[in-house]
């Protein structure tokens, strides 16, 4: 869910700027900064379910069953966004002087109402993400620890890669714009734009490409001749069990 919000999120901001050169055609560019804003939301939304997941999987392992858990998160994920634009749709109905910005690009007015709606509703997401990212990296040392003999064939840069996905799978490189002032504006917004124009790209590096499970399951249902690996042989059966 969290890549098909990205990648909505992107497709909308890719026609932004053309529709904003239809100056005459207000409507359609207050559209376009409503869904922005709206898959903008659902993106950082769905960034902090990553985090609940992840929490209840590796943090509260037992007891953490949730009765039709999907369509919970589904809910949350695509719902309060929702509630969130349509009240800032409400302010913008009853403020006859709101106008999305057209210069440039359909977006909303920097106004009281867009730090409440954007800024606001994207610190609330970051500060819970990296408080369970320390959360998550905590419970890993501690799994570390009591499973050694696990740990003996692991290296530093998988280590790292692993830090280095669960960060990107939280969106903590968001952070980059939302600290880009100072001497450091300029290097922070380059990381930000390259970092979160490829989140999509990098999750599915970190998640699916790198994974010798994944891989595996690909060779078993997409690959034909001597790429593919039957379902039932050992070789799958050995990565399922290490990985588990």
């Amino acid at each position: 869910m969290l890549c098909l919000a990205l990648l909505l999120l992107n497709l909308v901001f890719l026609v932004d700027a053309w529709l904003a050169l239809y100056t005459d055609a207000v409507g359609l560019c207050i559209s376009t900064a409503w869904f922005l804003h709206y898959f903008l939301l659902v993106s950082f939304t769905w960034m902090g379910l990553e985090a609940v997941h992840m929490y209840l999987a590796l943090v509260k392992v037992f007891n953490s069953y949730v009765s039709q858990y999907m369509l919970k998160l589904s809910l949350v994920g695509w719902g309060i966004p929702m509630i969130v634009v349509i009240i800032y749709r409400a302010r913008q109905i009853m403020n006859p002087l709101f106008s999305p910005i057209l210069s440039h690009s359909c977006w909303l007015k920097n106004d009281i109402a867009f730090y409440v709606a954007v800024v606001a509703y994207f610190c609330v997401i970051f500060l819970f993400n990296f408080i369970m990212f320390i959360v998550v990296l905590v419970q890993l040392s501690r799994i570390r620890k009591q499973n050694p003999h696990n740990v003996q064939h692991r290296t530093t840069a998988q280590d790292v890669r692993s830090v280095v996905g669960i960060t990107i799978l939280l969106g903590l490189t968001w952070g980059f714009a939302f600290f880009a002032w100072g001497p450091v504006n300029l290097a922070f917004m380059y990381l930000f734009a390259i970092f979160n124009s490829l989140q999509g790209f990098f999750i599915f590096v970190f998640h699916c490409a790198v994974k010798e499970t994944v891989r595996r399951q690909w060779r078993t249902y997409l690959c034909c001749g001597k790429l593919r690996v039957a379902e039932n042989s050992g070789e799958i059966k050995t990565s399922l069990y290490q990985s588990n």
